[in-house]
């Protein structure tokens, strides 16, 4: 009658160890599948801004050497490979300081404003600006949210990720404008 109970109580104890392990597997599963899908949104946004960067450059409101290494600056960032996350940061990178110097206050932006073909321009950057840093945020929370679960030790020593390669964080400067802050 006793060995009955120490059954029961091993059972009981594989089928909660079981049910961590699965729980903390569909854990890992949905941090990936968000890690991805938030560098896809970011990725998204980092194209707008480009394009809006560009569509400025190219719309005659900045004077012609702001425009050139506007329109550089932002091919430079469309350009960076998506696989290598430095360099890609790098060029992103300078694409913003590209525009906080092309847009440096609240006057400047009103002026362009006026001078704009399509006054929602720079409404449009703004916006792209702000939804870059919220994905970059997004991103890299579901990415330190990945690593925490997956430095626990069962995961490690069971291989819970598979061959998932270790989430990377992306590092760029992201401000927007400061004469675009403002409005």
């Amino acid at each position: 009658m006793g060995s009955w109970w120490w059954v029961v109580a091993g059972v009981t104890v594989v089928l909660f160890v079981g049910l961590y392990l699965s729980m903390t597997a569909g854990r890992l599963d949905r941090l990936h599948r968000r890690i991805d899908t938030s560098l896809h949104a970011l990725d998204t946004q980092l194209v707008r801004r480009s394009a809006l960067a560009l569509d400025m450059a190219a719309s005659g409101v900045f004077d012609p050497a702001t425009a050139v290494v506007l329109a550089d600056s932002a091919h430079g960032a469309r350009a960076a490979s998506e696989d290598d996350v430095v360099s890609r940061g790098l060029a992103e990178s300078d694409l913003t300081r590209v525009l906080v110097e092309a847009i440096p206050d609240v006057q400047e932006a009103e002026e362009l404003r006026e001078a704009a073909p399509d006054p929602t321009m720079l409404d449009d950057l703004r916006g792209t600006c702000v939804r870059v840093q919220l994905s970059r945020r997004f991103h890299n929370d579901a990415v330190r949210a990945c690593r925490q679960v997956r430095r626990q030790r069962l995961v490690r020593w069971l291989h819970l990720a598979g061959h998932t390669p270790w989430p990377e964080t992306v590092e760029m400067d992201d401000t927007p404008p400061p004469g675009l802050t403002a409005r």
